[in-house]
């Protein structure tokens, strides 16, 4: 019987690797992104590309595993908590 290799994943990936990573379409993969389910790129030398270690870490997270630490939650604007009004200067 032949033996079944899996292939050896790049660090960073381009949309369609990781998306194949994944075993998912691109509409699916970009869904997943948008959605907040699977993480955004990072940007390098102007081109967005994808974290293997971040992708793993979302499964990790669907599965059950530690929550990422999500600037979000610490925001008034995004935790739900009221945002407080700026006070305006007295101009002299």
């Amino acid at each position: 019987m032949a033996k079944f290799e899996l292939p050896s994943w790049p660090r960073v990936m381009r949309r369609a690797t990781a998306a194949a990573y994944l075993d998912m379409s691109i509409a699916e993969f970009e869904r997943g992104v948008a959605l907040g389910t699977l993480p955004m790129p990072v940007k390098i030398v102007s081109r967005e590309r994808w974290s293997r270690t971040a992708i793993d870490a979302a499964l990790e997270r669907l599965e059950g595993g530690p929550p990422l630490d999500d600037w979000r939650a610490r925001s008034p604007l995004y935790s739900g908590e009221p945002i407080p009004p700026k006070k305006r200067g007295v101009l002299r």
